[in-house]
């Protein structure tokens, strides 16, 4: 039977001698009224389940413990799995059964939003446990003595993502002809700053990769205006705040974009090539510029996917008096947005939208990111001007969530269309 630690350890286990190391299992059985389809599912033990790294896990207050590795890789956009050591913890782990994995992932708040029944889990778990072993691999954490929140970022979070992701891809190429070159579906993750969208989307192109499809990721970040252009912006729009800096809309290089995402589409076959725009915040003491072409990663076709992030993906332009009403600075921003859905929205045809209770989190997020930053030896912010920084973003905020979370974003299809509703942890939750 493979096992996991998914829950608490219960006190009777047998032992179980494999090729490679130890597993303790629970003498339970699955219950009999389970069909025989999921009995036969989780008492198996799948060849391709083995220990991951036999590093220490994550501590209470993140879901990763010294994890700056891993920003490192998705700061540079690398491809790396964490290491995996030969040797097991010199102590057999006490872990739970498959019984109680099956359990604990039909407890997550998105199994129904993505469409899956207890049934469907049950058809596919040893899809999730493989899964879950590349995603520790990737984290360097310990797949058998994972923490509560490493569970939950797993296995309620990234893998039904993942999973729905592959269904929207399906159905993508459904529409498409046998002899057809198929363009990547561009998928939409609209999410505000912090939040823990670029992991995600960086543990989702991993997925694909490491299942042999090819994805490219890029970040609304990516196209901000260089340096000078920006500085020219903030001289053109003396006294406006929310332009002074990069951000909000008019700060971006739309026609790079275009561009970029008009390429994109066109990388169906074997060999053709093209290198992906990339943006250095930590430039200019944090304010940013856009980073050298010699440093911009190159993907190569054919590609299964695009995974397009950002924190004002599909924010839709409002009446004037509802942007007056929050800052009356904002009423060019709202202007600047109307070029928006052209250059950016129209590409989409996917959306994942994370949710968010209160904008006020965003803050605390950032800060977190520039100590890591700063802990990492890269030039980044201080606390003030995080506050500094972040407050620019607020605005925009109050203005365009409602609108997105109550319609969905600009020009999106309600049936490709995700929604999920994170708590401050960053962790889902069932929301409304």
């Amino acid at each position: 039977m493979a096992v996991l630690n998914i829950l608490s350890p219960q006190p009777k286990t047998r032992q179980l001698t494999s090729a490679s190391s130890y597993f303790y299992i629970h003498n339970n059985d699955v219950s009999k009224q389970r069909t025989a389809a999921v009995k036969s599912k989780l008492h198996s033990m799948p060849s391709h389940l083995k220990p991951g790294s036999s590093s220490s896990s994550g501590s209470g207050c993140s879901w990763m413990k010294n994890n700056s590795s891993i920003q490192d890789n998705i700061d540079g956009q690398e491809r790396k799995e964490g290491p995996l050591h030969s040797a097991l913890p010199t102590t057999p782990a006490q872990v739970s059964s498959v019984k109680d994995l099956f359990e604990f992932i039909c407890s997550g708040p998105l199994i129904d939003k993505v469409g899956l029944t207890s049934e469907k889990v049950a058809e596919s778990i040893d899809k999730w446990i493989l899964c879950a072993s590349h995603l520790c691999r990737l984290f360097q954490i310990n797949e058998l003595y994972l923490t509560e929140p490493q569970k939950v970022r797993i296995y309620h979070y990234y893998i039904p993502v993942f999973l729905w992701c592959e269904e929207e891809i399906a159905r993508h190429n459904s529409t498409f002809k046998d002899k057809d070159e198929i363009p990547p579906l561009v998928i939409g993750f609209s999410a505000p700053q912090g939040c823990g969208k670029t992991t995600l989307v960086f543990a989702l192109d991993f997925l694909f990769q490491i299942t042999g499809r090819k994805t490219a990721t890029i970040s609304i970040d990516d196209f901000y205006l260089t340096a000078e252009n920006q500085a020219k912006l903030r001289e053109s729009n003396p006294g406006n705040e929310l332009l002074e800096f990069r951000g909000n809309a008019g700060s971006h290089d739309l026609s790079l974009s275009v561009e970029t995402l008009t390429a994109l589409s066109k990388l169906t076959k074997e060999g053709t090539k093209l290198k992906l725009p990339r943006y250095d915040k930590s430039a200019y003491n944090g304010r940013g510029d856009r980073a050298d072409p010699s440093a911009w990663p190159e993907v190569e076709g054919p590609l299964t996917a695009v995974l397009f992030e950002g924190w004002m993906l599909g924010f839709k332009p409002v009446p004037v008096e509802v942007v007056k009403a929050v800052d009356p600075q904002l009423e060019i921003i709202n202007n600047n947005l109307q070029a928006y859905y052209d250059s950016w929205d129209k590409f989409i045809k996917s959306w994942i939208v994370i949710k968010i209770q209160d904008p006020s989190c965003v803050y605390q997020w950032r800060l977190q990111a520039e100590i890591a930053m700063r802990g990492d030896g890269k030039a980044g912010m201080s606390d003030e001007e995080v506050l500094d920084f972040v407050s620019r973003y607020l605005p925009a905020y109050k203005a365009y969530l409602p609108t997105l979370y109550s319609e969905g974003p600009n020009g999106s299809d309600p049936d490709h269309l995700l929604v999920v509703e994170i708590d401050e942890g960053r962790n889902p939750i069932l929301g409304n």
